[in-house]
C-alpha cells in the first residue's frame, strides 16, 4: 500500500485528487489536511509515502511546510497548484511531479505512476540495505560460533579444533571424526 495524504486548502481541490485516487486499489488515503501547519504535523507523525501538497496557502506554503517535517526519509511530493512559476522550485525540493491546476484524469495517471515508481525504487532499495545488514550481521556472528569440542578418547579427554575436521559421524551416544591429515 502506498500510504498517501493530501494537502490544499481548497476543499473542491482536494475532493478532485480524492475521487482521482478512487481507482488505485494500491492507494490508501490517510489523511487530508487544508494547510501546511496542519500538514506538516500530521505528516511527521503519519509518515505517508506520497503526498499531494498545494503551494500558496494561507499562513505556512507548501515549500515551508515541507522544511517543517520531522522525517529521516522525506515522502514522495505531487505538487498540485494553480501557479506554474513554482516549477523550477518544486524541482529543487526534489518533486516527483507537478500537476497544473487544472489537469487532466490522464495528466494524474501519470504523475501517479512516476510516483508509484519512485516508491518502488525506495522500498526494493531500503530491502537490499535490511538484507545486506542482516547478512553482515549473520557473517559478524560467525565470530562467535563453535571452534572447538572436547571429546573422550580411550578414556582421556581431547579438545579437537573444528578446522582440523573433515568427517563427523554418529551412532547412537558414540561420534566418530576424521581429522585432516
Amino acid at each position: 500500500m502506498i500510504r498517501t495524504v493530501i494537502v490544499d486548502d481548497e476543499v473542491l481541490a482536494r475532493a478532485r485528487i480524492r475521487e482521482l485516487l478512487g481507482p488505485y486499489s494500491e492507494i490508501e488515503l490517510i489523511g487530508e489536511c487544508k494547510n501546511g501547519e496542519i500538514a506538516a504535523d500530521f505528516i511527521s507523525k503519519k509518515k505517508p509515502d506520497l503526498v499531494f501538497l498545494d503551494i500558496q496557502m494561507p499562513g505556512v506554503d507548501g515549500f515551508e511546510m515541507i522544511r517543517n517535517i520531522e522525517l529521516q526519509t522525506m515522502p514522495f511530493i505531487i505538487f498540485v497548484t494553480a501557479y506554474e512559476q513554482y516549477a523550477l522550485k518544486a524541482f529543487d525540493v526534489d518533486a516527483v511531479d507537478y500537476l497544473l491546476k487544472p489537469f487532466d484524469d490522464e495528466r494524474f495517471a501519470a504523475a501517479i505512476n512516476r510516483a508509484q515508481g519512485q516508491i518502488k525504487l525506495r522500498r526494493s532499495e531500503q530491502l537490499n540495505q535490511k538484507m545486506l545488514k542482516l547478512i553482515s550481521d549473520f557473517d559478524a556472528s560467525d565470530q562467535t560460533k563453535l571452534k572447538s569440542i572436547k571429546l573422550k578418547e580411550n578414556g582421556l579427554e581431547k579438545i579437537i579444533k573444528l578446522n582440523d575436521v573433515y568427517w563427523i559421524g554418529t551412532e547412537g551416544n558414540y561420534i566418530s571424526l576424521d581429522r585432516k591429515s
